[in-house]
């Protein structure tokens, strides 16, 4: 049987789009928002942190943006440890 390298690059052109990822897909969707909520965050506390440095905002806003923060960074550590440690399962798999 003799397979013509040809028609194998066309097959895997052809089949190509349906294993590529989607980015419009809701966890895609879903992802992308809590990233860009969490650069919001950081952000906005950095503005707060720099006004209550020259004085135009209060001590007390300028505690709650670093809780906000300290939230958010949090959170988005314990993402990255529970991605890393799902990575680090699968590549235990047996193949």
């Amino acid at each position: 049987m003799e397979i013509k390298s040809t028609l194998v690059a066309q097959a895997y052109e052809a089949n190509r789009p349906a294993t590529a990822p989607d980015p419009t897909t809701q966890a895609g969707a879903a992802f992308g928002q809590a990233a860009a909520g969490f650069i919001e965050t950081l952000q906005q506390s950095e503005q707060t942190a720099m006004a209550a440095m020259s004085g135009g905002a209060d001590p007390h806003a300028l505690v709650q943006a670093l809780a906000q923060t300290e939230l958010a960074v949090e959170t988005a550590v314990t993402v990255r440890d529970k991605v890393v440690e799902a990575y680090q399962e699968i590549l235990r798999m047996p193949v």
